[in-house]
């Protein structure tokens, strides 16, 4: 009888060991596939990017991507795996419109997302950043033939417009408060109104700007928004991931240095806007500009 007892609880105590192991082993893999590095070792990664935005994130009819922010994402995931001696992953796409960015990185709904995506203090203190792997400024999109419009001081008492949830606009209407601000979810949308004169100049970044210039060629053109002689902001755009996945920024940041010592950035911002104008390579891991 004693001997039953016994080997009855050698058993259990073997089961709840096994037990223990598994439960310690399925924690592991659950914490691993929240961080990018994870979910690059696993062989599949969800990155978020605009869809609406020509040569930066832009959806073709063929449902295929392409533009600045679409081959920087690409580069850097492929560059971590191929450091850490992974295979390529499969890379998932999903829409980041702008006022969603930080909700579908918490959400766990994407992996990391560049997404014309400046880095600011309000925005680090909910998500991590790897980059800036650029460095563009604010300006103005008017009508090709638009000869009003040709700074800051032409905007007073026009309707200006930009997306919810990006800052741009809020900025001129500070500074200008005569400013009529109207809000659309997309930029495209704001496309379409400064086209059917609904609204009289759009603002956002030289980038997103210098994009639909060049898609509507000869519709639009491109105006520099500065004060006092310097440029209105600088804007610095990054890869937005998991606040605190430090392994994941870290990654970023070594593949964003190699992308820029390469030329590879030259290369992909040429390819998708051009000559690039306000436009320079960022330092990556230096967020010094946060506390100015």
């Amino acid at each position: 009888m004693t001997r039953s007892i016994t080997r009855i609880a050698a058993s259990v105590a073997a089961l709840a060991a096994s037990g223990s192991l598994l439960v310690a082993c399925g924690g592991g893999e659950e914490s691993a596939s929240e961080s990018l590095l994870g979910a690059i070792e696993s062989g599949n990664v969800t990155l978020g990017t605009k869809f609406d935005q020509p040569g930066l994130g832009l959806r073709g009819p063929d449902g295929e991507l392409s533009g600045l922010d679409v081959d920087v994402a690409e580069y850097v995931v492929n560059h971590i795996a191929e450091a850490n001696g992974w295979e390529a992953p499969t890379i998932e796409w999903k829409e980041a419109p702008s006022a969603q960015r930080e909700t579908l990185i918490q959400n766990g709904e994407v992996d990391a997302i560049a997404a014309t995506y400046s880095i600011n203090p309000g925005r680090s203190e909910s998500v991590n950043f790897g980059g800036p792997y650029l460095l563009t400024h604010q300006a103005l999109l008017v009508g090709a033939d638009n000869s009003d419009i040709t700074g800051l001081d032409g905007l007073d008492g026009k309707v200006l417009c930009s997306v919810t949830g990006s800052t741009p606009a809020q900025k001129v209407k500070e500074a200008l408060p005569s400013v009529q601000l109207q809000e659309f979810d997309t930029y495209s949308s704001c496309t379409d109104a400064l086209a059917n004169g609904t609204v009289d100049a759009m603002t956002t970044d030289a980038t997103i700007l210098n994009g639909y210039a060049a898609q509507y060629e000869g519709e639009f053109k491109v105006v520099k928004l500065e004060q006092d002689g310097e440029p209105f902001t600088n804007e610095y755009y990054g890869i937005g991931l998991a606040k605190d996945d430090t392994e994941g920024t870290d990654a970023i940041n070594a593949a964003l240095d190699e992308m820029h010592s390469s030329g590879k950035f030259d290369e992909f911002v040429s390819a998708n806007l051009g000559s690039g104008d306000e436009i320079q390579p960022g330092t990556a891991g230096d967020l010094s500009f946060l506390e100015s």
